[in-house]
């Protein structure tokens, strides 16, 4: 039986997303933006999110949320993080029993500090959760470059049945059963790829940027494995493959978040003038309040913390950073 699929979300990984599915399953993607909605059903074109991309014929866009989850056998949700709860309450009168609903977001509730399939465990009880999670840069995916992802549910048979909903052509999808570890390596290597990124903006070289991302990647094992994920998984594609990609790639929203604030300018002033959310500077009070919950010392997230909530600025935190003392490499710090 071939599924049908709906996707909230018409940023540039929702749209990709969508484009990979439409080879698969029926899908249609919703969007708020009346003009993107009109632009890929008239044009198969997203410039906005995704300039350059040809999108697949069969994918059909709707403004509608009620049109776009009321017959579907599977939901997937590109919202940004802070806008999640609020769309799924929308859903809810309109979404069938027992449908799955994948998050594609790598963020925290700020308010709640909570993780995306807990948001929708919350609002949607008895629809089984996961998380579409790993090293995609939506750009090279949509100009169909090779790249894996791992889907992660607790229910083995669900998730083996969607795997092939997602996978496509040079789009490698791997499952996974840890979902906690899954879902927090997306969300914390985004405040690591802000530091990389702080660094690079003041001309750090690339052993810099490499004891960044390994320290960082220690950093987020710790925490993830404090909530409850298994440390290989911070090994794998959604630990450390996502956390490389995002570190390095000009490509990243929340590197170049880094890079700007490594060359002083104002964080507010950042946002004002992307198109797209840095999910890094959004979740980062929220990894910190995880951090202190859990005991747990991430003295890399502590200091980008502190430059993006305008307590310090991001050369005093690099400089801070170098001044730590060196213990044993398993130790903080």
């Amino acid at each position: 039986m071939m599924l049908k699929v709906g996707l909230l979300g018409g940023g540039s990984w929702g749209t990709t997303v969508a484009a990979l599915v439409a080879r698969n399953a029926p899908i249609t993607l919703w969007a708020r933006d009346a003009d993107t909605v009109n632009e890929i059903n008239a044009r198969h074109t997203n410039e906005k999110y995704l300039p350059g991309a040809k999108l697949p014929e069969k994918l059909r866009a709707t403004n509608d949320l009620a049109e776009a989850v009321a017959d579907v056998d599977v939901l997937v949700v590109g919202i940004p993080s802070q806008s999640f709860r609020a769309v799924l309450e929308q859903v809810k009168p309109h979404l069938r029993a027992w449908v799955p609903v994948i998050s594609l977001t790598k963020g925290l509730e700020l308010s709640t500090s909570m993780r995306m399939t807990e948001i929708i465990n919350e609002i949607l009880p008895g629809h089984p959760s996961g998380v579409l999670t790993g090293p995609n840069l939506a750009r090279e995916i949509a100009a169909g470059q090779a790249a894996a992802s791992v889907i992660a549910m607790e229910d083995q048979t669900i998730v083996r049945e969607l795997q092939a909903v997602f996978r496509s052509g040079l789009f490698r999808v791997y499952t996974n059963d840890d979902v906690i570890g899954c879902e927090l390596g997306g969300v914390l290597k985004n405040i690591i790829a802000i530091a990389v990124g702080m660094g690079d903006g003041q001309g750090a070289g690339d052993n810099t940027r490499s004891a960044l991302i390994t320290r960082g990647l220690a950093e987020a094992t710790r925490l993830g494995v404090a909530m409850g994920g298994r440390e290989e998984t911070f090994a794998g594609l959604a630990g450390m493959g996502d956390m490389i990609a995002t570190c390095i790639s000009p490509q990243s929203r929340n590197h170049h978040v880094g890079v700007e604030l490594g060359k002083g300018r104002a964080m507010q002033d950042i946002i004002d003038e992307m198109v797209m959310v840095a999910e890094g500077a959004k979740s980062a009070p929220a990894i910190m309040a995880l951090a202190e919950r859990h005991g747990v010392e991430m003295p890399i997230a502590s200091e980008v913390y502190q430059v993006v909530s305008g307590e310090a600025s991001a050369k005093h935190a690099f400089r801070g950073l170098l001044r730590f003392s060196a213990g044993a490499e398993s130790e903080p710090g």
